[in-house]
């Protein structure tokens, strides 16, 4: 299962794959053509007032991400297309937040690669 990470500001590339926005909000600035996604995933995105109480605070960092996989795990129908294509090859997770290190793509990152059956973790 491979899964990319890549910043909305960043010009995609083919080496991207199956390209999913993952904010709860669109980019400021960013026009709908130059994402080239295959969807906007709002709902596989912290919820609004998760984000708000995150704030981008790396002090938050630890409990952001607890908090945020919790909503993941009732968010199944959310994250079906990533699923999907995730079965089909190269997926990449696009976000805004100006943190590279400290934002939901890389929760969600870790939360569909923990959270793969037995048989596909077999298969790499």
């Amino acid at each position: 299962m491979k899964i990319g990470i890549k910043r909305a500001y960043a010009a995609p590339s083919p080496e991207d794959g199956a390209r999913f926005l993952v904010d709860r909000f669109w980019p400021r600035g960013v026009k709908k053509e130059n994402l080239e996604l295959v969807a906007w995933l709002r709902d596989a995105a912290p919820s609004a007032a998760l984000c708000h109480w995150f704030g981008h605070d790396p002090a938050r960092w630890e409990e952001f991400r607890n908090r945020y996989r919790v909503e993941l795990h009732s968010q199944a129908t959310a994250l079906q297309p990533l699923r999907q294509a995730l079965a089909r090859g190269m997926v990449t997770l696009v976000y805004s937040a100006r943190d590279e290190q400290h934002n939901q793509a890389i929760v969600l990152r870790d939360f569909l690669l923990e959270s793969q059956t037995p048989a596909r973790k077999a298969r790499k």
